[in-house]
């Protein structure tokens, strides 16, 4: 805080002095970046913070206008009571960890400007699906439903 003398406010890390200090080792990338900047986006959404159930903070940003201005996508999602009734009487159940998953679809290289953000330093956008846009849970579901289909319905069959 500007004006404020360290000796009165100041952050101090109270490490036990008897504990080695770990380095970590840097690791690998993916290849793909989240968001690049861009310099002169024609679409541009203020960032919010909100806050979590947890009660931690998440940035998000405010897509409300571009959502407005393109049709929804009516691609059939699955019904959780369908996906229950199916499972039931099996011994086993396996679940996908897709926590990365909307992470790892791009955007189309002609859309990816419109999701442009503005920052206190610099505009950027997003090179892979964000959160906000309405219609990545079916684009999210279609790609599985791709990868996935010649095993839905048939790994049922073989237990």
């Amino acid at each position: 805080m500007p004006r404020i003398d360290p000796s009165i406010v100041c952050h101090h890390l109270a490490i036990n002095p008897g504990i080695k200090p770990v380095a970590q080792r840097k690791r690998k990338l993916a290849d793909t970046r989240l968001i690049s900047e861009i310099k002169y986006p024609t679409w541009l959404a203020n960032t919010i913070l909100v806050k979590k159930a947890n009660g931690k903070w998440r940035m998000c940003v405010d897509y409300t206008y571009l959502n407005i201005v393109y049709p929804k996508d009516l691609y059939p999602l699955p019904n959780i009571d369908y996906l229950i009734d199916n499972a039931s009487g099996f011994k086993t159940l396996n679940f996908t960890d897709a926590y990365s998953g909307y992470n790892q679809i791009k955007m189309d290289p002609l859309d990816a400007p419109k999701t442009t953000f503005v920052t206190n330093n610099r505009n950027y956008h997003y090179e892979v699906i964000p959160f906000g846009l309405k219609n990545v849970g079916a684009t999210f579901q279609r790609s599985m439903d791709t990868i996935f289909t010649k095993q839905i319905g048939e790994i049922s069959k073989s237990i």
